[in-house]
């Protein structure tokens, strides 16, 4: 019998290949982000093994960035990579977590969470150029030279309020691309009255992709020179992390109403807010604002909970060097991180998908509603 072949040499692929000889004991390990000791992200094929019963062992998991997020986790799988499912014989034991599985086909794909290439994202820009509601512009390159691109709905003036929506600054989190992709569609959309009320009371600046080059090499959560973006907003560095530091000057240059990150959280399985309470001088009238907002993003979706979040002083001295707690410092205004689960939602669990592109898709149309409710405030 041949022996099954593992490999990882595709857009967002990450996976270091120990041993394949036996079926039973697939050996293999999380390969560290290109320029940073962080690994979690893992995305590779697995060939020839239809009709064989596998036991695939990632040894150093327990060594991973949040060991504490393999605690009830279930690895995704796909044969075809457009419909995924989650493998319940995953499990976590001694540091090592075991995937069991015995495919129908010859090739199958598992992954940490549903991918989203680099491609599909030049895909749906392309798509959503296509509308008279957008524009797209490029804010600058980023460290390997790839577009950093930001899409505009509307136009600035008297009585538009700036909204800034980003997402993706750890590449690993792939769910916040699926979020975007729901929230920009009906955005555009011409026939939602929820979305033609935003996008007359707002000019909206989108970021779908903070960060391709941690994407493109399946890195976790630094980009191609090792910055963790998400730590970098207070001093952002051109050369180490120009990705925030144009996006930080398109900022300044627009004014900043409301500010969402859009992020994914390893550990904890629950759709939940980082808010900005901690963050100094943090204005009362912004925080009367950020509650409105909350409550209308409870109203519009199940899956949303404020019950289960992070504790507070959880970023200590690296507060103001997060996107949303720089921005709230800065402008003074409602801005929040959303988190959703790699895991699944405990209070709203689904068997087979668990968390998933599709209901990330779905919390994207659902904050629409919240923008308005901000709006109207």
């Amino acid at each position: 019998m041949t022996r099954v072949v593992i490999t990882c040499n595709f857009d967002g692929g990450a996976i270091e290949v120990v041993d394949t000889r036996r079926d039973q004991d697939l050996r293999l390990r999380l390969r560290p982000d290109n320029a940073a000791d962080i690994q979690q992200w893992f995305y590779f094929r697995v060939q020839g093994g239809a009709g064989r019963s596998l036991s695939i062992s990632i040894e150093n998991a327990g060594a991973s960035a949040y060991p504490d997020g393999w605690e009830g986790y279930r690895c995704v799988a796909s044969y075809d990579r457009q419909e995924w499912f989650r493998v319940d014989r995953t499990y976590y034991e001694d540091g090592v977590l075991r995937v069991q599985i015995a495919p129908t086909r010859n090739s199958i794909y598992l992954a940490y969470f549903e991918p989203y290439s680099l491609e599909r994202h030049l895909d749906f820009l392309g798509r959503i150029e296509a509308s008279h509601f957008a524009r797209l512009h490029s804010l600058g390159q980023t460290v390997e030279g790839r577009p950093l691109d930001l899409l505009q709905v509307g136009a600035p003036g008297p009585g538009r309020v700036p909204i800034w929506v980003i997402a993706r600054q750890h590449p690993g989190e792939t769910m916040a691309s699926w979020f975007m992709e729901g929230f920009i569609d009906r955005l555009l959309d011409p026939a939602d009255p929820v979305a033609r009320q935003v996008r007359e009371l707002a000019c909206i600046y989108l970021v779908p992709h903070m960060n391709p080059d941690g994407a493109v090499r399946g890195n976790l959560r630094t980009n191609a020179a090792g910055a963790n973006l998400n730590r970098e907003w207070q001093t952002p560095d051109r050369q180490r992390s120009p990705e925030v530091w144009y996006v930080r000057q398109a900022m300044e240059a627009s004014g900043v109403n409301l500010f969402l990150d859009i992020h994914g959280d390893e550990t904890l399985p629950y759709v939940f807010f980082s808010t900005a309470e901690e963050v100094p001088d943090y204005p009362e009238e912004a925080r009367h604002r950020q509650g409105r907002l909350i409550d209308a993003l409870m109203a519009a979706s199940p899956d949303f909970q404020t019950e289960h979040g992070y504790v507070a002083g959880r970023f200590g001295n690296e507060l103001l060097g997060l996107a949303s707690k720089w921005v709230a410092h800065h402008f003074g205004c409602v801005s929040l991180t959303l988190e959703m689960p790699f895991k699944d939602n405990a209070n709203l669990p689904d068997a087979i998908h668990g968390w998933s592109s599709g209901r990330s898709r779905r919390l994207g149309e659902a904050m629409l509603l919240a923008v308005l409710a901000h709006l109207d405030d």
